[in-house]
């Protein structure tokens, strides 16, 4: 039998209430609370709790606190991975990101979703991945769905809602967001 973290990481309904998942999320709670109350200003023992919390990220990786996470161990970073301040990122699914990634202030990264069904939703939830490419900027406010691939070289305008996949080298704005131009590919 499969446990409630397998079976959300899979993407399959999963209860959060599972106390292995409710034990994860509380030691989130307290790296949180030590990275934006107690540390909260960019030191070795900021980047020391944040190395803690994200175990899957490249070097360079830093989040301005306040930062808020699920879990922070199924977010997997590429390195100079940079988070301005008041960043959520529910990783209930794997969240992958490129290297030499930038988001603006209030980005929300949404992994987590919930059955169409009422009276499954009351007790069971879902997750579904989110992928952002390399050299990707993510602008303020911005808020990327759950299931969602943005490619590389990808610029999301500030308050866009991306609730589809978004082509490489593409800027995509709006809310729905959608692609207004071809970017150029990096040299």
């Amino acid at each position: 039998m499969r446990s409630e973290e397998e079976k959300m990481l899979a993407g399959e309904l999963y209860l959060a209430a599972d106390p292995a998942l409710v034990k994860a999320r509380t030691h989130a709670k307290q790296l949180l609370h030590r990275l934006n109350v107690t540390e909260y200003l960019v030191t070795d023992a900021a980047r020391e709790v944040l190395a803690e919390l994200v175990l899957h990220a490249g070097p360079n990786f830093y989040a301005e606190p306040p930062f808020y996470c699920d879990y922070g161990r199924n977010i997997y970073c590429g390195s100079n991975v940079y988070f301005n301040v008041n960043c959520v990122v529910l990783d209930v699914a794997k969240v992958t990101i490129g290297s030499n990634v930038m988001f603006g202030p209030g980005v929300q990264l949404y992994a987590a979703t919930h059955p169409l069904d009422a009276v499954v939703r009351r007790t069971l939830e879902l997750g579904r991945p989110v992928t952002i490419g390399d050299d990707c900027w993510i602008g303020g406010g911005a808020i990327i769905c759950p299931g969602v691939s943005i490619g590389a070289g990808c610029v999301i305008g500030a308050g866009s809602v991306v609730t589809k996949d978004v082509p490489a080298y593409s800027l995509a704005v709006g809310n729905p967001a959608r692609v207004i131009k071809k970017l150029e590919a990096a040299a």
